[in-house]
């Protein structure tokens, strides 16, 4: 088996060599120390495997989460909380997440790979003692003692929560795998199914009726989730199916096994999720896993040297991880502990114990570990099997040594003998067996839930104990011992008795009580025959042993005045706590609980003549106090020695044998009745004690009431006083602050006279100031304005000489254009007249020849008949010269016809372009109208509000500063406006010339219908715009006069625009003029 040291590294290897599982199937053995130079082991507390169970988390106490990947050999310290934790999960639908419910009842979500935190759910008043996470990773509930609460794993909200009452308490909640349904399983072993959507009750598993109780603590299921397994605090399992809702099987474990602590199904691989391997790890730390079907023990894991206190399977069934008493954590492989289960089963005999459940369908079991050889199967012959039991009769002595889980006393008294005490990891579990403690969970909690005594409520007052948990373990235990019998709540060293075994159980309450009752029945019998007094015949017996092996001593405490009470019963009410460390203690009770009842009394006479030799040097009663209440060197294994020896040598008639009784355990079920006291005396002390107590609750009420009245006086009269004082300070404060505001009023008349004043001579100052400043600033905007009206009138000159020479320009050039145009249409008529020369020349040559030879052929035909030949000659003459005529007419037609059609489409396009000026001009001088009247409102507003502050002169001065800014902006606007309208008559001129070029470009002309481009040569290149025109003249005078009226049209436009801006310009100045002359005025 391989050990490894986590110690204080973050991450590391699992083992340097990889593991073979020994016979019981270890793989690794993982602890964790806190230094190198200490011993102290951090304490593993839970564990959790993720879905593919190769990797599995452990938290410590000290809030350190560890990841152990057996699949990778590797580990890492992922996470420090700061906080132990109380459970774990680590199926999250998001892999890298992992939730962790820590000590202050809160739950966090990590992220293993960044560490850091995702989220903190708060909620539960308690710890939380489980984690179910659904099937999906969605949702996950979380259990506490007194609620359950649904989360949103998405959100981290809480969803639903399950509140129950105090009396009642859950024991588990989660969820049933592949499906929807929550299990809640609660203390008084109900069951409830619940739908996770709606959170409606599905069904109840029926409780149970015959045989014990249960006391359910441990569950587990299947991974189909067909079936359920539960367990207690006894050694019966009950299996249910959840399908059918009944209980199927009760299953009956060893006799070793006394409580169920957890359970868990081993799956497989191929058994479809019904598995039927389940692990049951009961109270002496051992785990066993049976079969559920044969009801044999398969294997186990865990010792009672090396209990196991949690343990937790794969989901896989690969690995099992187990978290050890000692704080380790140990992983098992399950295929090394399954060898044997997968060889040839055995022969194995089922022993049917119980009787059917009143359903019909519960069938008690009892689970064997062992084997039983079977008979050779013959043929013809029945099979019989028989199964050895030991032999009935036994010897008393037998029954009297004989001791549960297979100790004999005997054997131990030799080994107590031999080595003087028991093994510190074994002692506790030898006690339990020589006391033969019966563990009756159901009596003590019956017992534990009456609360505290009332006898024990202020027990931290008479017996403060520092630890609070021990303080509270005693009050618990001493209140179920005074449930138990009244004795107990009225005996005063109860406390002192019971507190070494309290401080020595204090993780196990029931175990804790059952060892203080059995030593309370049988070490401390008579002890309450004389109650209230000390026992006073357990006493006198002490004293005759005493008197009878060391009279000397005995002598000397009588001459001292030292009695029994002194030096005996203080030894024997604290059980020697006082006078012996733990150690020794431990020891002498070792030897106490295996020897008779008579054995504490031999030892506290074995004590007092250990001592004589300071015992006959005291000769005070407070020496012989201290010395008996307080720690002595003495040898404990000599004081045991000498015990042994005053058993052997002491006469049978003062022998303590005789007055105590043989040991006595307690019974199973339900603790017996202890009642050998004086009854009348301990009932009347309980009257008292309870009449007391009512009389002093009656008191205690009585001068809580009369000190709250009187606090209420005398807050009534300190109030009273303070209020006088208060009003007295009050009036004090009241006539110095009228004083105080006299002296401040009149200072401030005297400061507000001479603030007016100054307040005065400064609008003195600001008016002469502003006034210059004004004048000032009217002077210079008067001689700016002249400036502009003088550049802009010189502008308005420039603008319109420049348009008089653009005009003259333009006009000069529509000459030359002209000219050009003539030459070019002369041009073009004398190459027609000389194409058509050309053509009448050929046309006439032709004819000529024409006529030659059908005169020649003629003549050569027709001889005979010249007469008519001459006339038909003439005649065909006449035909061609008129059939010529006609062709030419119609080709001079044609061509009239399409230059009258370019015309006409050139005329219609110049009107259309003259009623678009006209449109454009009209929209103009509407807008320059809309302008002006906007100009004359703006102007009489302003006139309006210049009337109606001229009482102030800052806001006069701010409205000439106004005023001044509107006329820039007017001016310059209309400097804009005259610019924009002049480029937008350029624009449209530019675009009409280029339009007319573009027409003239596009209308070729032919005599006859024939296009002839003019000879590029023949014209100057200058001109070469020009040389596409066409040759009639109308066209020429038609586009010449639209042009002159276009242009007349626009120097009228230009002229009626320069007209209105010479008005506008008038009637500012004018404005001006008047704006000047009445801030003069003024």
């Amino acid at each position: 088996m391989q050990t490894t040291d986590i110690g204080s590294k973050e991450n590391g290897k699992l083992w340097q060599r990889k593991p073979v599982p020994s016979n019981n199937g270890i793989l690794v053995n993982l602890i964790r120390n806190a230094s190198s130079y200490q011993t102290k082991t951090v304490r593993f507390l839970h564990v959790a495997f993720d879905t593919t169970g190769e990797s599995f988390l452990a938290g410590d106490h000290h809030g350190n989460i560890y990841l152990f990947d057996i699949g990778r050999n590797r580990f890492q310290l992922i996470q420090k909380t700061g906080l132990a934790c109380t459970a774990l999960a680590f199926n999250l639908r998001r892999t890298t997440e992992f939730l962790v419910a820590l000590s202050d009842y809160s739950i966090k979500c990590y992220d293993k790979d960044t560490r850091q935190l995702v989220s903190w759910m708060r909620g539960h008043e308690g710890a939380v003692s489980s984690l179910s996470v659904h099937a999906s990773g969605r949702y996950a509930i979380s259990t506490s003692s007194d609620t359950a609460q649904l989360w949103d794993l998405d959100t981290f909200q809480r969803k639903r929560k399950l509140n129950v009452r105090q009396s009642t308490g859950i024991q588990k909640v989660l969820f049933l795998p592949l499906s929807n349904t929550i299990l809640s399983c609660f203390n008084d072993d109900s069951i409830f199914a619940w739908e996770s959507d709606t959170l409606v009750c599905a069904y109840q598993l029926p409780v149970p009726l015959d045989g014990p109780r249960m006391h359910y603590k441990a569950f587990s299921l299947t991974q189909d989730g067909k079936m359920l397994a539960t367990g207690g605090r006894t050694n019966l399992l009950h299996l249910w199916c959840l399908e059918s809702r009944q209980l199927v099987r009760v299953i009956q474990m060893p006799q070793a096994v006394r409580t169920v602590r957890h359970l868990d199904f081993l799956s497989d691989s191929f058994d479809g999720g019904s598995s039927q391997i389940l692990g049951v790890l009961s109270q002496d730390g051992i785990m066993r896993f049976i079969n559920t079907e044969t009801c044999k023990l398969l294997f186990s894991i865990g010792s009672h040297e090396d209990a196991i206190t949690s343990a937790i399977v794969c989901p896989k069934g690969r690995h099992i991880a187990a978290v050890m008493d000692s704080g380790a954590v140990r992983v098992y492989s399950v295929r090394a502990l399954t060898q044997e289960i997968h060889k040839p089963p055995q022969p194995l005999v089922r022993l049917v114990t119980g009787e059917k459940v009143a359903d019909g369908l519960c069938l008690k079991m009892k689970v064997h570990a062992g084997t039983v050889r079977r008979p050779k199967r013959t043929s013809g012959c029945k099979i019989r099997t028989r199964l050895l039991q030991p032999p009935d009769v036994s010897t008393l002595e037998d029954k009297e040594n004989d001791l549960p889980d297979g100790l004999n006393k005997k054997r131990l008294q030799t080994l107590l003998r031999t080595f003087g005490e028991y093994p510190a990891k074994y002692r506790m579990f030898i006690w339990r067996s020589l006391l033969r403690l019966p563990e009756n969970h159901a009596a003590f909690s019956s017992l534990t839930e009456k609360g505290l005594h009332s006898a024990y409520l202020s027990l931290h007052e008479h017996y403060p104990i520092k630890s609070p948990k021990l303080q509270r373990g005693l009050q618990r235990v001493l209140s179920a011992l005074a449930h138990w019998s009244a004795i107990f709540g009225e005996t005063e060293y109860l406390p002192l008795l019971a507190f070494p075994f309290v401080k020595l159980f204090q993780n196990n309450p029931l175990i804790c009580f059952e060892v203080v009752a059995t030593v309370v029945v049988n070490w401390c019998q008579h002890w309450f025959e004389y109650f209230p007094n000390p026992p006073l015949n357990i006493l006198s017996v002490v004293e005759n042993m005493l008197a009878h092996h060391d009279k000397e001593l005995l002598r000397h405490l009588v001459n001292c005045g030292v009695t029994s009470q002194l030096y005996a019963w203080p030894l024997l009410e604290t059980l020697f706590s006082e006078v012996l460390t733990r150690e020794e203690w431990l020891k002498l009770f070792d030897n106490v609980f295996s020897n008779h009842p008579s054995f504490l009394l031999m030892a506290a006479v074995a004590y007092v003549t250990l001592c004589r030799a300071p015992l006959l040097l005291c000769t005070h009663r407070d020496d012989f106090e201290y010395f008996f209440h307080h720690r002595n060197n003495l040898n404990i294994s000599v004081m045991l020695t000498e015990t042994y020896h005053l058993m052997e040598t002491t006469p049978a008639e003062l022998h303590p044998n005789s007055v105590l009784g043989d040991f006595e355990p307690l019974t199973r079920g339900q603790y017996p009745i202890f009642n050998k006291y004086p009854t009348f005396i301990v009932e009347y002390q309980c009257q008292e004690r309870e009449r007391i107590r009512q009389e002093e609750v009656e008191y205690l009420r009585e001068r809580q009431a009369l000190q709250e009245v009187r606090a209420e006086a005398v807050r009534q009269q300190a109030e009273d006083e303070a209020w006088y004082m208060q009003q007295d300070l009050l009036q004090q404060a009241e006539v110095q602050r009228r004083r105080l505001l006299q002296e401040e009023e009149s200072k401030l008349a005297q400061q507000r006279a001479r603030l007016a004043a100054m307040k005065r001579e400064l609008k003195v100052k600001e008016l002469t100031l502003l006034d210059a400043a004004r004048r000032r600033f009217l002077t210079h905007q008067q001689n700016q304005r002249r400036i502009e009206l003088h550049r802009l009138d010189d502008e308005i000159q420039r603008k319109a000489a420049l348009q008089a020479q653009e005009t003259a320009a333009a006009v000069k050039d529509m000459e030359v254009r002209q000219m050009e145009l003539d030459a070019h249409r002369r041009l073009f008529e004398q190459r027609l007249a000389k194409e058509q020369e050309r053509v009448s020349q050929e046309v006439k040559t032709e004819v000529e020849a024409r006529r030659r030879k059908a005169e020649l052929d003629d003549l050569a035909f027709h001889n005979l008949l010249q007469s008519d030949s001459d006339l038909n000659q003439e005649t065909q003459r006449v035909l061609e010269e008129s059939v010529a005529e006609v062709e030419q007419h119609d080709v001079d037609a044609d061509w009239q016809t399409e230059v009258i059609g370019r015309l006409r489409r050139a005329d219609e396009e110049q009107e259309r372009r003259r009623q678009q000026l006209a449109n454009l001009s009209r929209e103009t001088l509407a807008k320059e109208q809309q302008l002006i009247q906007l100009m004359m409102k703006a102007e009489g507003k302003h006139w309006s509000e210049a009337g109606a502050k001229q009482a102030q002169p800052e806001e006069e001065k701010q409205a000439t500063v106004a005023m001044e800014t509107r006329q820039r902006s007017r001016l310059s606007w209309h400097t804009d406006e005259a610019a924009q309208h002049q480029d937008e008559l350029r624009r449209s001129q530019d675009e009409a010339m280029n339009q007319l070029q573009e027409r003239r470009i596009r209308s070729p002309c032919s005599t006859r219908g024939l296009l002839h481009l003019p000879d590029c040569s023949q014209v100057d290149p200058a001109n070469i715009c020009l040389n596409n025109q066409s040759s009639d003249d109308s066209t020429c005078f038609s586009l010449e006069h639209g042009r002159g009226k276009l242009d007349r049209e626009e120097k009228a436009l230009l002229q009626e625009v320069r007209e209105l801006r010479q008005k506008l310009a008038a009637r500012a100045r004018a404005g001006d003029h008047t704006s000047l002359s009445g801030s003069s005025q003024h």
